[in-house]
């Protein structure tokens, strides 16, 4: 059973989803970075100064400026800004990804064209008939 598992564990396949899922890790971190820090302050400040991370329902009593104090508070929340980062978070991976399978997709279509094996020239066409000929 133990050869098994090291037999399974070793193929390529198992290999690459490991490292695809290290680098997707790695990515989405960056891509997270990229929507908190850089673009959702800028349509923020489009939309008139409004910070999504702060933005939330309250569903407990009291009233709390921010959502940072409603947490400590323990006040139940509806987070619907957090809702909105995540939901442009996985936009972005989900169109960077698209992205990626399209031009890997695009790089194999040009293998698979270039492995065609060109037709024989005119003269290798004359010199195969000639011996064809000549077998006979």
């Amino acid at each position: 059973m133990v050869s098994e598992f090291k037999e399974f564990a070793m193929r390529g396949n198992v290999m690459d989803m490991a490292v695809g899922i290290i680098i997707g890790g790695a990515f989405g971190k960056i891509i997270t970075s990229l929507v908190n820090d850089m673009i959702m302050p800028v349509v923020g400040k489009l939309m008139g100064g409004v910070d999504f991370s702060n933005l939330f329902i309250n569903l407990g009593d009291g009233d709390f400026a921010t959502l940072a104090a409603a947490q400590e508070a323990g006040a139940a929340t509806l987070n619907y800004g957090a809702f909105i980062q995540s939901a442009i978070d996985f936009l972005i991976i989900a169109f960077a990804i698209f992205m990626m399978i399209r031009a890997m997709n695009n790089l194999s279509k040009k293998e698979e064209v270039e492995e065609a094996p060109a037709e024989p020239s005119e003269d290798v066409v004359l010199l195969r008939e000639i011996r064809d000929a000549l077998k006979k």
